[in-house]
């Protein structure tokens, strides 16, 4: 049974197989995970409807995560959506992926501990960051 019905989380993440691996774990957790393939996909998907939590991977091919979390941010709607990143791209300044924007709330670096990204889904959902 899921914890909370009402929490949702959106995966951006170019490459499906990876969706369902994290969708399959974080089900196992308690928490359903919606995918968007593509970073203008996710985009209209949070205007529909608002995610609790999104993971954010950076790369990908139509618009990358770093212009997904520019063009969230500057939107009065979405600003306040804690962001993971799950990316393969090692950040060179912890969590700052855009310099005068606020830091992403965590950053889990591909290939992936599943129990680290639970951990951290866990304690951002539960404490606010």
């Amino acid at each position: 049974m899921e914890k909370d019905l009402y929490i949702y989380i959106l995966y951006i993440e170019d490459e499906r197989p990876v969706i369902d691996l994290v969708r399959e774990a974080l089900k196992l957790a308690g928490y359903k995970v919606v995918g968007a393939t593509s970073g203008r996909q996710g985009l209209t998907m949070m205007r529909e409807r608002k995610p609790d939590l999104l993971l954010l991977d950076l790369m990908m091919p139509d618009i990358n995560g770093w212009d997904v979390y520019r063009e969230m941010k500057s939107d009065k709607k979405l600003a306040n959506i804690p962001v993971v990143v799950v990316s393969a791209k090692v950040p060179e300044h912890g969590n700052v992926i855009i310099e005068d924007l606020p830091p992403v709330e965590d950053y889990i670096t591909k290939p992936f501990d599943v129990e680290q990204l639970i951990r951290s889904v866990k304690h951002i959902l539960e404490n606010g960051k």
